[in-house]
């Protein structure tokens, strides 16, 4: 046995090494020299062969959704590939149906521009801009949840729905020897346009939320890109219902906060906010003082894992659990939810048992 074992794991060793040496001479050694990007027909662009396409897009300034940052997780990067590229990659399958397939759609992380290629890419997002900003504020939310506020330079003004997200760019730093960027929701409302807040959670060894979290001060220059997404209120008089975790808060806050009082009593929001013990809440107090302010409002918060101590009076248990309990008709209603994908599986499973369809459940799927 053991005869057979030392050679396969050699061979496999062997595979390994080859692998990474084919992607040391792609990256390093082989050039592509300059190639044609032609978009939507009409648009031609002379760009350096051999980056991502979601990459050489941004190289020309135009910005293609990517909550991921381009790790082939999010799948919000799709374009339609009309030619140029090759057959669809292992990395790309499990995150296209077989009608995208079928209709050339791709991931734009994963194919590389190697030649003269041309795509298809709604015209909405040549409005997307990249943003100079300095950071006016850090604050503590939990012990591991922080607000970051950006005062915006250049251009001095952004136009976003409540709702949606920005991409923050992190600089190389440490061992990280590239940029990276991550998306994160503004928890802030449009009327100044010339900020953005971000509720950001510490992801362990996250390149992003490290950077974020121990290099970044006040006064920094820092890069934003957007806004991008559809998570935004829709238009009617059905009864919103809101659920989220952590910094889950943040396009909520964005939505709430930017209805008229006349929405919300049309409307009538009920937020239903899941934390796992007392020190994963915060906001309570000015979430509190908005229910003062509209009475057709209501903050429902939950925590899953009360510990010994925290003297806790209110909702225990995950937050799905409770919309039976609160809400009458939850078929008329529609959501809008904000976490992780666990979470918004949970939500989304609970909405519909109750009879909501799914094209009235609304959020971005973080990664």
């Amino acid at each position: 046995m053991t005869q057979v074992i030392v050679p396969a794991l050699s061979i496999a060793g062997l595979a390994t090494a080859l692998a990474l040496l084919i992607l040391i001479a792609e990256r390093y050694l082989m050039d592509y020299g300059e190639v044609e990007l032609t978009i939507n027909d009409d648009r031609k662009h002379r760009v350096k062969g051999g980056s991502t396409l979601l990459n050489t897009l941004k190289s020309e300034s135009i910005f293609i959704p990517s909550a991921c940052g381009g790790r082939a997780t999010c799948a919000y990067c799709k374009v339609k590939a009309v030619r140029g590229f090759g057959e669809v990659l292992p990395t790309e399958e499990p995150l296209l149906t077989k009608e995208e397939i079928t209709n050339n759609i791709r991931l734009s992380c994963q194919l590389k521009v190697k030649n003269d290629v041309a795509i298809e890419i709604p015209e909405e997002l040549f409005s997307i801009r990249e943003f100079k900003a300095r950071v006016e504020a850090i604050s503590d939310l939990t012990y591991d949840i922080k607000l970051f506020s950006f005062r915006l330079n250049e251009p001095e003004f952004i136009d976003f729905k409540p709702g949606q997200y920005i991409q923050f760019q992190a600089p190389e730093y440490g061992d990280i020897d590239e940029s990276v960027y991550r998306a994160y929701s503004m928890c802030n409302v449009p009327e100044d346009k010339r900020t953005v807040e971000l509720m950001v959670r510490l992801v362990p060894e996250g390149i992003c939320t490290t950077y974020m979290f121990q290099y970044l001060s006040v006064g920094d220059a820092v890069t934003l890109t957007g806004p991008f997404g559809d998570f935004y209120l829709r238009k009617g008089d059905r009864r919103m219902i809101c659920m989220a975790g952590g910094s889950g808060m943040a396009p909520l806050r964005s939505i709430l906060k930017a209805m008229k009082p006349e929405q919300i009593a049309r409307r009538r929001p009920i937020f239903f906010f899941g934390a796992r013990s007392k020190r994963d809440l915060f906001m309570v107090d000015e979430w509190s003082a908005f229910e003062r302010e509209h009475p057709d409002f209501k903050f429902v918060p939950a925590l899953s894992s009360p510990e010994e101590g925290d003297d806790w009076n209110g909702e225990t248990g995950f937050i799905p659990g409770l919309v039976e309990k609160y809400v009458d008709n939850v078929a008329e209603g529609e959501g809008y939810l904000c976490g992780s994908p666990g979470m918004l599986n949970a939500c989304v499973e609970v909405l519909t048992k109750h009879g909501i369809p799914e094209e009235r459940i609304y959020y971005d799927k973080f990664e």
